[in-house]
């Protein structure tokens, strides 16, 4: 790479001797082989062996604004007696190792509590997707086999017919209702107060069941975004969501080494603006365990709205935001980022989706912030590949290497041989990340997970370094009369035209041809193009059977699921209209 001449040389080192520097023994990210489930696997030898032990770590951080929500601030000090109270009166609820705790709600300071309480006891949290509607709700209930269920006040009102059918329940409880609690459901305030009263609560410490956590043990169902079929129950362990601690911090060491910088010596807390729910891997595996062990603050958001985190960043010097490339072309396209003063944002960092690598150079350009992204799915727990920084700058494309204790592979489409450095086949990755399996599906994890590798789904290739870039779901590929066409390299070149903020490639049927490709876009604010213009735009860049053989403008960004995944079923039926 050409540097200014008074700029350093970069990079200052490679990914071997970095990885080789910090992971010796002795260092802080030392690696020692375990055995997992059968299979020898590198792993963190520091990583706390269970999140009980890390959220009484967390206590240590005292005083310092763990969560932030409109008016109600939270310190390390509460919280921990927030989560420890909750975990015995729990306990004293019936609720033992191995239970189900499934829970439904916003983004919220209970979310949490209720997370490491359920955690700090054995017990299994059962984030649900606060989404869905009452039917799918009570699909992931009945499929955990949760023993116990907490909602917030909008998921009681939507749901509270449902109640009593669902007769594997033993407990009810709603937090924030917006009117009466009736019964079998309770008040959750008869477990825990409401958050500006938890620095009030008695010193308890954690329950004793803490000491009996193994690191393989369960600790967590987190169900899958598939937007077909009924969604899988993926069983993570304490070593799992731990890993993730890890992971994100040596991430952010090689970072600072590739520019020729000393890493600190221990962890820098952060201000984030957390805007992706906590039900998604994204925001509590990947970014709330390392906050809770960095000692960081949340900023919690009632729901995403670019104009309102405009604010926030600049009340709350917020210093790290993202989640899915759409919420950063939001800030950026918002006709009101220019009153707010956002110059405390140090990094931007996504990942649930490619993101089009004009994104990755504007974030640097106009906010003066590190562009990041990795790659992870519900399977692993989330992180499996990350980068940020120069290493993104000069990979847009790419979705990181692989931390040192993954291996990835690129395999052929049938699974029965590995394809050498360069060619598109099917990811599979390895690690301590890798969930057990799916909840009571033995078939489908059969097929999904073999030898401790995960089949991912998604096409992709690695290159002579390691750098891993999704080419594609298997499943979206457009074969058009023979000729694939993956839809990232169309997207990214729609992406690349200055009236577009947000595109999809879809294949609809042709009766010669089988598919052909179609785009769905959305323009920015004030911003005008044509079907024909964006099709020329594509043809001087790609070839010709790439080119959308019909785009359809919509006025809102594109329909995602949870995890930021563009739901193309959706996008589909508008040329299957007309």
């Amino acid at each position: 790479m050409a540097t200014a001449p008074d700029a350093k040389p970069w990079p200052a080192m490679t990914l071997a001797q970095i990885e080789a520097l910090i992971t010796a023994p002795g260092q802080p990210f030392e690696i020692e082989t375990v055995e997992i489930r059968g299979v020898p696997t590198r792993t963190w030898k520091n990583a706390p062996p269970n999140l009980a032990l890390l959220i009484a770590f967390s206590r240590s951080h005292g005083a310092r604004e763990f969560v932030i929500h409109e008016d109600e601030r939270v310190t390390y000090d509460a919280h921990f007696r927030a989560a420890t109270h909750l975990a015995h009166k729990l306990a004293e609820a019936g609720v033992a190792k191995g239970d189900r705790v499934a829970f439904a709600m916003r983004n919220l300071p209970e979310w949490t509590a209720i997370f490491f309480a359920v955690a700090s006891i054995g017990a299994v949290a059962v984030p649900l997707n606060a989404w869905w509607s009452a039917a799918e709700l009570a699909y992931g209930i009945n499929d955990s086999g949760a023993k116990l269920l907490i909602l917030d006040g909008d998921r009681y009102d939507r749901f509270k017919g449902e109640l009593p059918a669902l007769t594997g329940l033993e407990r009810v409880f709603v937090t924030r209702p917006k009117g009466p609690v009736e019964a079998p459901a309770e008040p959750f305030d008869t477990l825990l107060p409401s958050p500006n009263e938890w620095a009030a609560l008695p010193e308890m410490g954690l329950h004793p069941a803490a000491a009996t956590i193994a690191p393989d043990d369960d600790v967590v169902i987190f169900y899958t975004s598939g937007t077909t079929g009924a969604p899988k129950g993926a069983l993570g362990t304490h070593r799992n969501m731990a890993t993730n601690i890890f992971s994100s911090a040596y991430c952010n060491a090689r970072a600072m080494l590739r520019r020729g910088e000393m890493p600190p010596g221990a962890p820098v807390p952060k201000i984030g603006l957390l805007v992706i729910p906590l039900f998604h891997v994204t925001a509590c595996s990947a970014s709330l365990m390392g906050t809770v062990a960095s000692g960081g603050t949340i900023v919690l958001m009632r729901r995403w709205d670019a104009g309102e985190a405009l604010k926030l960043i600049e009340r709350e010097r917020v210093q790290l935001t993202g989640g899915v490339p759409t919420i950063a072309w939001q800030l950026l396209e918002h006709p009101d980022r220019d009153k707010h003063d956002l110059s405390s944002l140090e990094a931007v960092q996504y990942g649930g989706a490619p993101a089009a690598p004009e994104l990755v150079r504007r974030i640097e350009a106009e906010f003066g912030a590190a562009p990041g992204s990795g790659w992870g799915m519900t399977e692993t727990m989330a992180t499996v590949t990350q980068h940020t920084g120069e290493d993104y700058l000069n990979r847009p494309d790419s979705c990181g290497p692989p931390v040192p204790v993954a291996e990835l592979k690129i395999m052929s489409l049938d699974g029965a041989h590995e394809l050498p450095v360069g060619e598109v086949g099917e990811l599979w990755a390895r690690g301590p990340m890798i969930v057990k399996g799916y909840w009571n599906k033995p078939e489908a994890t059969t097929e999904t997970f073999v030898d401790g590798w995960v089949r991912t789904g998604d096409l992709a290739r690695l290159d002579e370094e390691g750098f891993c870039y999704i080419v594609d779901r298997a499943k979206d590929i457009v074969i058009r009369g023979g000729e694939n066409i993956y839809s990232i390299e169309v997207e990214n070149v729609l992406y690349a035209h200055p009236a577009v903020t947000d595109a999809a490639l879809v294949g609809v049927p042709h009766r010669t041809l089988g598919e052909v490709p179609a785009a769905v876009v959305h323009l920015c604010p004030g911003c005008s193009a044509s079907e024909a213009e964006l099709q020329d735009w594509v043809a001087r860049h790609l070839a010709a059977f790439k080119v959308p053989a019909a785009i359809r403008f919509v006025d809102s960004v594109l329909p995602r699921n949870a995890n930021g995944k563009i739901l193309k079923g959706e996008l589909r039926k508008m040329f299957a209209e007309g």
